[in-house]
């Protein structure tokens, strides 16, 4: 009956259990319930003789060895010694009855029950012996839990069975035995194996935690263990593995998954050997001198030589630090901690120092180290060095310096450190960014030792860290600045590090960098230390970190806040680090004003951050105004120094409009451009220091330029005898009064220009300005405020020829061409304003048609030169100047051309046949705009100067003014009253003027735009064809009835005009088109 091969049973595609209860269940303790793919479906036995069949297939099975497999754990060997036994029991049984029919129903039942029973357990011993091991050791619960349920129940059958049989004692002894036997046993995993399924649990749960080789190391002993095999076995144990994958292969267990990923990592790290030779070069002399270590010096747990050996109550013999670390493990894992390469539970920890194991690495190490100074120190003399050499000197001192700190010592006293400076000093820009990095992290090492650093120190080693941090290889950047971290644990070095040029930048820079997180880490880490000493406040803050300064400037004493103060007051700051300040010192730094001790440099540092005109809002918003007005009118005994640069602060402040102007200014709520303001300000003119008059000259142009208070700010200048004054710093003998004063009668000139020509009469300084543009020692700005001045100014007929004169007009047209071409194509600043005033003065000569005007204006092209301002990139003023200039011009031309349409009468001998046969063929072909023949040089035409397309063009502008100006200068081209009107329309329209004028209409808001845009086309409206075109033009058609509704008196009336002529006045008033008004 002997039989070796695995029942059908075991192969059923349902591997679920769903036994049916023993009809006598002992009482147990719970046991885990196996794993659903570890038992089959119990076999529905049909008769009695099945279930003999089944029960000796089955105890064929388990009775027969499973080889080295099943040999290798205890529980299912216990369970076959019992299927043994049952065997015997079961042959004799069959054999005490002649047929299998004569038993009795209740012994038919037990056995049918003991067949069910024995097919699980035949489904879970096959798992043991078919399974890979590690699989079996995952499950090693659940499958010992299985069998163990299996004896209780076969007990139960048993017992059944016992009473049953009354006539043969022998066999009831043996039955009543095993069922006792069966009943009291105890299947157990043993300690070893519940640890390494505790292990893997742990892995399979997927959890974070601290993974060391020494960890490794004992998980793979404990496995090697349980596996029965030897730990150095590597072919074997990775053997196993596979089979472990090839059983989980259609597994969806994430658990397993896990587990396989780090058994894998775990083995792998295992079978990495010792590498007992890592200290030898492997150049020329040293195979001799190379002292390897014995096997004994090497820890069981990381395969290195122990630095700290101890040894256990097991006689083993461990690296501190490795056999600390499995402890710890052991204790998370809530099992006894035991000795890794014994597998024996420790009941102490107690770790005693092998102090002669110790002794004898410590000269082993010793001698070692000797060998290497002497190849380093050959090596790292030679001239020329070898680069592969070199290296691996290197990563030799490195790994000993780390694994020994001792040698650092050697190694400074041997003067290694001093040749590795020299060596990165004298070659820093010939050698690679690789050689580099590994010097910087040999150096970096030994920096530990104080004796090292302080020669790197002396070796100026920190300018060649700062040096690396721009290198290209982050590797060689980050040996840089954990070298600088190690410097600075000690204040001397921080100093240092903080003298070397461009130090602070670049760790700020890297600091900032999140795009290499640990670079900026170390970086912020080195600067935080930095922060820890007062001398490196202002240097930090000079490289734009402010958290150290702003710190104490909130958190210091009043001494310590003052101090901070004058730093802000002394640095050069950039504009980002300006408005950093100024958001988040400005009120500390206007609290500290109203203390005597801190207003000097609490005052220059809110000086410092108001040279940045974005600082304007903050600073005001800060309540500064009322500070610095309090400095000037308040406290009499305020020095005039404060005084001065109280009044530059303001001067910066009112530069940039938007938000001083609705600020109050003083303690009665007075605003910055109110009258007692302004009048003080005028006041202090005439009594205050030279270069306060300055820095209030700049608050007056500064109030003067905003738009929101400009109307306000100048009337109170006029009104509080202000021009007079001004007009006084034009000749003053400094330049920046001169400068700023001009700059105030600029502004001043846009709104009062009659004032300012009253006043200037009577001394005769109307020649000041052209004198002041024609000296070309004067200033940029100086010139280019007079030119504008002069062309505001309203100037009669003779004080134009007399000021300016024909020759002027020469001079500003070879002005304008030669900033033309010295601007190539960009003008700013004081160009700007030179081009706006040159252009305002040839406005002067384009308001009259005196016959010597007129001959300096055809003689100097004005018609080219304002329209090539039209395209020409520059401010709109300027656009709009040049458009009114040729507005002027072309008004010029029509009235020329009026006078000029009707030629004298014929005179003379042949003046009648002259008469009789028409004039002469040779004439030039007649203008459509003006009736008669017009060219460029001689007549003011827009048509023949090219300058209508210009002007279309400017329609389109952003500027409202400019496009204003544009549509002006285009008016004059419609003259209905002329002959030719209907061809001067036709020429428009084909220039494309009508379709822009329309379309501006349509788009524009009611004004003087709109007025002037409607004005026009009410003109070109009273030609048939034209108003049968646009009546079709439905935007064109509702403009005019929004015009007629919303526009001004003018703008209405034009738009009923409109309406009418396009038939469409029913639109408007209710009555019939039919009913327009007649045309005038």
């Amino acid at each position: 009956m002997e039989q070796t091969l695995i029942p059908k049973i075991l192969i059923h595609p349902n591997l679920v259990s769903h036994a049916d209860p023993p009809l006598f269940q002992p009482s147990s303790p719970p046991i885990p319930k196996p794993r659903p793919e570890m038992t089959s479906e119990p076999p529905s036995f049909s008769s009695f003789s099945a279930a003999v069949d089944s029960i000796q297939t089955s105890l064929s099975f388990l009775c027969v060895s499973g080889g080295d497999d099943d040999d290798s754990f205890d529980v299912p060997r216990r369970f076959s010694g019992f299927a043994l036994r049952l065997q015997v029991v079961v042959n004799q049984l069959l054999r005490s009855s002649s047929s299998l029919d004569a038993f009795p129903t209740s012994v038919q039942t037990a056995i049918k029950g003991i067949a069910a029973d024995l097919a699980k357990a035949v489904s879970t011993v096959a798992v043991y012996r078919s399974r890979s091991k590690i699989f079996v050791l995952v499950n090693c619960l659940s499958l010992c839990g299985s069998l163990h349920e299996r004896a209780l129940a076969l007990s139960g059958w048993l017992n059944l069975l016992d009473s049953a049989i009354l006539d043969v004692p022998d066999l009831r002894k043996k039955i009543a035995d095993l069922s006792r036997d069966m009943k009291q046993a105890q299947f157990k995993v043993t300690e070893n194996e519940e640890r390494v399924r505790c292990t893997l649990e742990k892995e399979g749960q997927g959890r974070i935690v601290k993974a060391s080789k020494a960890v490794h190391s004992a998980i793979t002993m404990d496995l090697a263990r349980a596996l029965g095999t030897d730990p150095e076995n590597h072919s074997e144990l990775s053997e196993q593995i596979k089979l472990f994958k090839s059983d989980i292969g259609h597994s969806n267990s994430v658990s397993e998954r896990r587990i396989l990923k780090s058994l894998e990592r775990i083995v792998k790290n295992w079978s990495i050997e010792p590498n007992i030779a890592s200290w030898k070069l492997d150049l020329e002399f040293e195979d001799d001198a190379h002292i390897l270590p014995f096997k004994n010096f090497l820890c069981p747990l990381t395969k290195e030589v122990m630095k700290e050996p101890v040894v256990l109550e097991s006689s083993q013999t461990y690296e501190r630090a490795a056999i600390e670390y499995w402890f710890e493990r052991c204790l998370e894992d809530a099992r006894d901690p035991t000795c890794p390469v014994t597998g024996k539970v420790l009941e102490s920890l107690e770790l005693k120092p092998n102090i002669g194991l110790a002794g004898t690495i410590e000269e082993w190490l010793n001698r070692n180290v000797e060998i290497q100074t002497k190849i380093a120190v050959q090596h790292l003399s030679e001239e020329p060095f070898k680069v592969d050499s070199v290296e691996r000197v290197l990563d030799n001192i490195y790994k000993i310096s780390e694994e020994h700190p001792v040698s650092r010592h050697k190694f400074c006293n041997a003067g290694i450190v001093t040749l590795i400076v020299r060596l990165l000093r004298n070659n820093s820009k010939s050698i690679g960014t690789n050689l580099r990095s590994k010097i910087l992290l040999a150096l970096l090492s030994m920096a530990k030792d104080e004796d090292s650093k302080k020669i790197m120190l002396e070796e100026g080693t920190t300018r060649l860290a700062i040096h690396s941090l721009i290198a290209s290889s982050e590797k060689e950047r980050e040996n840089a600045v954990k070298l600088l971290l190690e410097f600075s644990s000690d204040e001397a070095c921080c100093i240092k590090i903080v003298s070397e040029k461009g130090a602070l930048v670049l760790l700020s820079s890297m600091a900032g960098n999140l795009e290499h997180p640990v670079l900026s880490n170390l970086a912020e880490e080195v600067l935080k230390r930095m922060e820890r000493m007062e001398d490196n406040i202002q240097h930090l803050a000079a490289s734009g970190r402010f958290d150290p300064l702003l710190r104490r400037l909130y958190e210091g004493s009043d001494e310590v806040k003052i101090e901070m103060a004058s730093i802000v007051g002394r640095m050069t700051l950039t504009n980002s680090g300006k408005e950093q300040l100024a958001r988040r010192s400005a009120k500390m730094l206007v609290e500290l004003l109203t203390k005597p001790a801190g207003r000097a440099p609490s005052l220059q540092a809110l000086y410092n951050l108001s040279t940045l005109d974005d600082n304007a809002t903050i600073l005001v918003d800060s309540n500064l105004l009322p500070a610095l007005m309090d400095i000037h009118f308040g406290n009499q005994d305020t020095s005039p120094e404060l005084r001065e640069l109280a009044a530059q602060t303001l001067a910066n402040i009112v530069s940039k409009p938007g938000h001083w102007e609705l600020a109050s200014a003083d303690k009665g709520g007075h605003s910055m451009q109110s009258e007692s303001v302004v009048y003080s300000f005028l006041g202090l003119l005439s009594d205050s220091s030279s270069r306060c008059q300055v820095s209030i000259l700049h608050i007056l142009y500064g109030m003067s330029s905003s738009p929101q208070a400009a109307e306000t700010v100048t009337s109170h200048i006029k009104s509080g005898g202000g021009i007079k004054t001004i007009l006084s710093f034009l000749e003053h003998s400094e330049v920046e009064h001169r400068v700023h004063a001009f700059r105030l009668t600029r502004v001043l000139s846009e709104r009062f220009d009659q004032d300012l020509v009253n006043e200037l009469r009577p001394s005769n300084k109307l020649f000041l300005f052209k004198d002041k543009l024609l000296d070309n020692q004067s200033t940029d700005s100086e010139r280019s405020d007079a030119a504008c001045i002069l062309a505001n100014l309203s100037l009669s007929e003779d004080e134009v020829k007399i000021l300016l004169g024909s020759d002027f007009v020469r001079w500003t047209v070879t002005a304008l061409e030669t900033q033309r071409r010295s601007s190539k194509g960009r003008i700013t600043g004081p160009a700007s304003s030179m081009l706006e005033g040159l252009l305002g003065l040839l406005l002067h000569f384009t308001r009259s048609i005196d016959p010597l005007t007129l001959h300096a204006v055809r003689e100097n092209r004005l018609m080219r030169i304002f329209c090539e301002q039209l395209g020409y990139p520059s401010k709109p003023r300027v656009k709009q100047l040049a458009a009114i200039g040729l507005k002027n011009l072309s008004e010029c031309g029509r009235s020329l051309a009026a006078r000029d349409s009707e030629p004298p009468p014929p005179q003379g001998f042949c003046a009648p046949i002259s008469f009789m046969c028409g004039s002469s063929s040779s004439r030039l072909s007649t203008c459509p705009i003006h009736s008669i023949p017009c060219d460029e040089e001689t007549q003011l035409c827009l048509l023949k100067s090219n300058c209508i397309k210009p002007l279309v063009d400017l329609l389109t502008d952003e500027d409202t003014s400019v496009q204003t100006a544009a549509i002006e200068a285009l008016s004059t081209l419609v003259i209905d009253s002329s002959n030719s009107f209907k061809k001067a329309v036709e020429e428009l329209e084909e220039l494309g003027v009508i379709d822009a004028v329309v379309d501006l209409f349509t788009e524009v808001r009611p004004g003087e735009l709109q007025e002037r845009a409607i004005w026009i086309i009410e003109k070109i409206l009273r030609m048939e064809n034209h108003n049968h075109n646009h009546s079709l033009n439905q935007s064109l058609v509702r403009a005019l009835v929004e015009a007629f509704k919303h526009g001004n008196p003018n703008t209405k009336r034009h738009a009923q005009d409109c309406l009418t002529n396009l038939k469409q006045l029913s639109g408007v008033s209710g009555k019939a088109s039919s009913q327009a008004r007649p045309r005038r």
